[in-house]
Order: structure tokens, then sequence, then C-alpha cells
């Protein structure tokens, strides 16, 4: 699934315990390196803030699901809450 750059946060549900329930939630992958490490980006609520992270492709999976995350594309150089080019 795909979604838009700059949505607005909605009210679906998921059940992270955190507090999370009603913001979507956003991964972009950076990197899939030979050593089975993916790298990627994890926004909640808005894709332009985001944090780097990387796991094993298996718990990377299992991350994704867990939190029932939209995988954003685009421009493979373009990071999430990257805006230089904006000013």
């Amino acid at each position: 699934m795909t979604a838009p750059l700059s949505p607005e946060p909605s009210a679906e549900p998921s059940q992270d315990g955190l507090g999370t329930e009603q913001l979507r939630k956003f991964v972009r992958v950076t990197d899939r390196r030979a050593n089975g490490l993916v790298a990627f980006e994890f926004a909640i609520g808005w894709p332009d803030l985001a944090a780097e992270l990387v796991l094993p492709e298996a718990l990377f999976q299992e991350f994704c699901a867990t939190h029932k995350v939209e995988f954003l594309v685009g421009d493979s150089e373009e990071k999430l809450g990257d805006h230089s080019d904006e000013h």
C-alpha cells in the first residue's frame, strides 16, 4: 500500500499500546544490505518526521505487520523529513 507524502493523521486504530492507535504509520525503505539488514525510515502520524532504523529482514517484516504501516514510495534519494530543496 502506498501513501501520499503529507497525509492527515487518520483515526484507524493500531492497538500498539503506546497511545498512537489513532495515527497512521509509515515506512520508507532506504536500503537493503547484502548482510540481510533493512534500513528504513519510520514515521507516526506525519511522514515529515521520521526515525531511521535498521533491522534484519524477518524482524523488519514483523515490525511492519505489527504496526500496520503504509509503505511510502518515491524518489529513493529523498528521505522522510528531508525538505532541503524547499528553502
